[in-house]
Parts: structure tokens; sequence; C-alpha cells
């Protein structure tokens, strides 16, 4: 099965990334893909964009030579309380809200600390997804993230880089998250989490964990636009009408 829905990924206005929004439209239509979403990290990162970059985001246009763009955020998680560094009206503007633990804003702590942070930034209702839940330096009750995350119609994420680039041993934790989500009844996502245009899409070490435990495909977001377009209704979106030319 192929997979043509991205929802995590990086521009230069999040300056340790390196590619542009028209970097990714030309990746996305030269790979078949129909729908991504521009993740940018949210203005508590040091390297960030500022808050006015997501504000702004209004001027993006939602389809591009048939290809659906979702304007978004990866949000940091600031504290124990699942407090997130974008807020208020401005959060019902964007198409997605990502949000997960980044060190140079939420230090690594306790496992109790990292648990209680997910499971609040999952009951505040102001996030989609929570991003590589899987990082070793993180660790959670994963039983009970997958749990609330079922209960509060929260995807979880399984991300790609975190076997490639970034968060060195994620493999034992993602698996086991994919297997609680299943179990919970809950939802996963692939993310890309790309830096540069060229990894949108790719999910091969995604696609092996979630085969690895048997999830099944109708409760995976990626499956194509409407599945993912869906959750997004779900979770009280109200910007996407737009989109719905990508929905067979």
């Amino acid at each position: 099965m192929k997979y043509t829905v991205d929802i995590h990924a990086h521009t230069i206005a999040s300056t340790h990334a390196y590619s542009t929004v028209h970097d990714y439209l030309s990746v996305a239509k030269s790979k078949g893909m129909k729908l991504f979403a521009i993740t940018d990290h949210g203005p508590d990162m040091a390297d960030a964009p500022h808050f006015w970059h997501f504000v702004n985001m209004r001027v993006l246009p939602r389809i591009v030579d048939g290809i659906g763009l979702l304007r978004g955020i990866e949000a940091n998680i600031k504290n124990e309380y699942g407090e997130i560094d974008y807020f208020g009206s401005y959060l019902q503007e964007l198409d997605i809200v990502l949000a997960g633990f980044h060190e140079p804003v939420f230090p690594p702590s306790t496992k109790e600390a990292h648990t209680k942070a997910l499971i609040n930034c999952i009951e505040s209702g102001h996030v989609d997804i929570i991003t590589h839940p899987g990082n070793p330096k993180y660790p959670i009750d994963i039983d009970k993230v997958a749990q609330a995350a079922a209960k509060h119609n929260v995807a979880l994420e399984i991300n790609n880089s975190s076997f490639l680039t970034s968060r060195n041993g994620s493999l034992h934790n993602c698996t086991d998250i994919a297997r609680a989500v299943k179990n919970a009844g809950g939802l996963l996502v692939m993310g890309s989490d790309s830096h540069v245009a060229f990894s949108l899409g790719e999910f091969d070490k995604s696609i092996e964990v979630i085969e690895s435990v048997d999830f099944p495909l109708d409760r995976l977001l990626n499956r194509n636009p409407a599945a993912l377009l869906s959750f997004l209704a779900s979770r009280g979106h109200t910007t996407l009408d737009e989109y719905n030319v990508l929905i067979d």
C-alpha cells in the first residue's frame, strides 16, 4: 500500500531544517503525494519561527496543483500541565496541531512527569497528534498514555525519523506504543518528520513497526486523505472544506 499523506514536515522557518514550501510541493508532486502538513516548531524552540509565522499561515493556499497543503504546527509541550506554546483562538485557524517533547523547552525529567504532561496535553483538547512519543529520553507509562489518547480521540505518531537520524533507541518503545494503541482501540499516524523535502512521505521503518503488531489499517490515519480529514473534522477543525476535492 502506498501512503500519500504525511502530517509532519519542517521548512526553513525552523532554521535547523533545509527546505522551502516550494521544495516540498515539488517533491510531493514527484512522489504522488496527495496531502501533507507543514508543521514547523512552536515559538518556544530556540530557532523556531515567531508566533506570527503561524498566524500568517492564512496566506498559504490549501491546494496547489492538486496537492493538499495543511497549515499546522508542531507545538512544544512546556510543562507537566500539558501546556503548549500556541494558544487561544489562533489554534482554531490551523488545520492540524501536533505537539511533543523537545529538550530545549521541556528537559527530560521522570517517567511520572512525562506521563502526566502527555495525558494533560491529550486531555486539554488543544492537540490532535502527539509526536514521537517513543523517544527513549522521555520514558512514559505507555498503556496509560495510549488509553488516554484513545479516550480523547488523539492520535499517537510513529515517527520515521526516530529510526534514522534522531532519537536513537526508539524502536522498542514505538513497537510497544503501536501495540498499546491497537489494544486501546486508538489511532496511529505515521510522520516523516522531514527536515529536508527529500524525505517527505518516507515511512519504511514506521511501516515495519505497524506491521509487526498487525495494527488495523482502518485506524491508521495515513491510509488516505479522507481518513485524515475526517479525523481532523471530528477534532473540531472547521477549516477543511477546501480539501474536499482530494476525497475520491
